[in-house]
């Protein structure tokens, strides 16, 4: 069983199971991962098997059920609450577009999240729906106080990310969840920033979305949508196929009847390639554990914040040893050229995310995983303060 400790302290390992780091510093998973070996591996094997036989063959099957189980697991649901799509905007839209709605009826969104998980709930309005935009002290400071207030009698759902994307702060979704499972109120959560990083528990989520290409170390298109068994029956799949669809010797029928459990959001022909390559991904971190991960993600966060305060960059959210600390660590600089630097750090090898705020002011986003080291959070300091 590979720890982290173990992978931490033997490069020929880490190497052997990242083979990126032979030539490159990847710190961008907070936008598209690099693959583990054995992730790129899985996949290859299932292409290389679809060479001699068919696609659907009884392994690859048996591992796609085996993948429901793994994902549940990871968030803490149950099997049958687990649809194997992606992206995480298939999810989300497939919550907006399938639930009741009401003229009248209230959303709660954040229009500076992530755009997957702002377009499902904005063009709920055509339908008479209203949006409440949350207005937080800073980037991505979704409290729980925030939430509360902005709540009315005809709130039917709050959409919220489990970790903002540019400011890395994470929410916190039990406490929150706990508030509106109280008020009768729905939680649809992007976790796309925190699954596989962080503990990312549905106990008090309804509808949960997150593609495995960020922080399960998955490919990308292949992902997880959780919905709670209880609301199955409510949210009326918007996607309809073969698969979800009862359809015996796949004979359409003159009724309408789907299926039970996550399968019912499933409309047709699975990637079987991208759900083999999630699994490899997710078992590697429930291998490695969450908890171990998610240490040294704040460790390295902490390393950078080390390299990258003396020389005069600040900090988007929370710091550190906050409880809302995430692994993603973006700057900004009064006086440098955040391009010049990105551009820099790419000839040296080392990638990280060059974004712009809704002003259109750069950011410099790192975002680096468990496999990651210290001593390379030291280099990205000491490239950036050699272009000074």
């Amino acid at each position: 069983m590979l720890t982290l400790d173990a992978l931490l302290s033997d490069e020929s390992l880490r190497q052997q199971e990242f083979p990126v780091i032979k030539d490159s510093l990847f710190l961008a998973h907070a936008g598209v991962t690099i693959l583990p070996r054995r992730v790129a591996r899985t996949m290859q094997d299932y292409l290389e098997q679809c060479s001699l036989r068919m696609q659907e063959y009884p392994e690859a099957w048996r591992a796609v059920n085996e993948t429901r189980v793994v994902a549940a697991e990871l968030i803490g649901a149950k099997a049958s609450e687990i649809a194997l799509i992606g992206p995480t905007s298939v999810g989300l839209s497939l919550v907006a577009n399938g639930l009741p709605w009401q003229v009248g009826d209230e959303v709660v969104s954040y229009l500076d999240d992530y755009p997957a998980n702002v377009y499902p709930w904005s063009d709920l309005e055509r339908h008479g729906v209203v949006l409440k935009r949350l207005q937080p002290a800073s980037l991505g400071e979704i409290t729980p106080e925030l939430v509360e207030a902005a709540l009315t009698p005809k709130t039917k759902l709050v959409a919220l990310a489990s970790c903002h994307f540019q400011s890395g702060y994470r929410i916190e979704i039990d406490r929150i969840g706990r508030m509106l499972r109280e008020r009768g109120v729905l939680f649809c959560l992007d976790a796309i920033q925190t699954v596989g990083a962080f503990e990312t528990r549905v106990d008090h989520v309804d509808f949960l979305s997150a593609d495995s290409h960020k922080w399960m170390l998955g490919p990308m298109s292949a992902g997880i949508f959780y919905v709670r068994e209880e609301l199955q029956d409510m949210l009326r799949p918007s996607l309809l196929g073969s698969w979800n669809v009862r359809s015996p010797n796949f004979i359409a029928q003159e009724e309408i009847a789907f299926e039970r459990g996550g399968r019912r959001y499933e409309p047709g022909a699975l990637n079987i390639s991208g759900i083999l390559g999630m699994k490899a991904g997710i078992d590697l971190i429930q291998e490695i554990g969450l908890p171990a991960i998610s240490a040294q993600l704040l460790k390295l966060k902490a390393r950078l914040y080390t390299g990258l305060q003396p020389q005069g960059f600040t900090f988007l959210g929370p710091d550190p040893q906050s409880i809302h600390a995430s692994a993603i660590t973006t700057v900004q600089h009064a006086t440098r050229s955040l391009e010049d630097i990105s551009k820099h750090l790419t000839e040296q090898g080392i990638t990280p995310s060059l974004r712009h705020n809704r002003a259109d002011q750069p950011l410099l986003r790192f975002s680096p995983h468990f496999y990651n080291t210290e001593a390379e959070m030291d280099r990205v300091a000491k490239v950036i303060s050699e272009l000074a």
